[in-house]
């Protein structure tokens, strides 16, 4: 029995260490003192500090930022409310339509971003930020309706029935009703979206425009003269943030968990 436990606890080790190993060479290397990360030489600050003066890293980051937010709020209100009409109402081919949300996810990236380059260039419109944020509204939008589907497949209809006998509103019983009850849903495809448009590559690269260049475009092209040590430390700040995120996302959770004991 122990031989079994401590097998499986090797097994887990082995895993965490595969995911993880990366990510520590990675923060580690941020701070060292050589620019090739051969190997480790002195501990330094300085790629952090010439990190804030590389104006194209961070016109590549702002751009990333500017295009993640925008298309995961748009495609998080839009999804939510394609998922609610989906589950709500009867229309015509609305089946049709249920299987087709599947067609931006189950096909190639580079179908895809060709597919948005022909659009575009049929509708004669200049590359640009707005063309890359389109796209990844288009590709993100699918995401975010599956994952609020799920959670209102689960719901029911007695919740909506039973404030609509309290006289409430249509409207009403939504906001006040349906938002907060599939709000984990929406968060979750929220938080997808962002990631897939945060990291994305080949949309991207078929769809942006001179100066309009995303971080992971950015640094696609930082490979063929080589990846600049002050990327680990871009890259280390960005893991900080997620981890700080996640920190005050687990704290409210385990709050709001709490209050609703003592309410019980």
């Amino acid at each position: 029995m122990n031989k079994g436990k401590t097998f499986k606890n090797f097994y887990i080790s082995l895993v965490f260490l595969f995911l993880y190993l990366p990510i520590i060479v990675l923060v580690v290397y941020s701070f060292n003192s050589s620019r090739l990360n051969i190997l480790f030489e002195d501990f330094t600050f300085k790629w952090y500090k010439e990190l804030f003066g590389n104006e194209t890293l961070l016109e590549a980051l702002k751009n990333t930022l500017i295009v993640s937010v925008i298309s995961t709020v748009v495609s998080t209100v839009i999804g939510t409310i394609s998922a609610y009409a989906l589950k709500k109402y009867k229309f015509p081919f609305k089946n049709a339509v249920n299987e087709l949300l599947y067609v931006p996810i189950v096909i190639p990236e580079i179908v895809l971003g060709i597919a948005l380059l022909s659009m575009y260039t049929l509708f004669q419109m200049e590359l640009s930020i707005v063309t890359i944020i389109l796209a990844h509204i288009a590709f993100s939008i699918p995401f975010v309706v599956i994952s609020v589907r799920s959670v209102l497949d689960s719901m029911g209809s007695n919740i909506e029935d039973a404030a609509a006998d309290l006289g409430a509103s249509p409207l009403r019983t939504f906001v006040s009703v349906v938002l907060p009850t599939i709000m984990p849903g929406i968060t979750s495809g929220a938080l997808l979206a962002f990631t897939l448009s945060l990291d994305d590559v080949v949309i991207s690269y078929f769809t942006a425009g001179p100066g309009s260049n995303t971080l992971p475009l950015e640094l696609y092209s930082m490979i063929k003269t080589g990846v600049t040590p002050d990327v680990n430390a871009l890259a280390t700040l960005i893991l900080l943030t997620i981890f700080i995120v996640l920190a005050i996302s687990t704290f409210v959770q385990i709050r709001g968990i709490r209050k609703l004991k003592v309410k019980a």
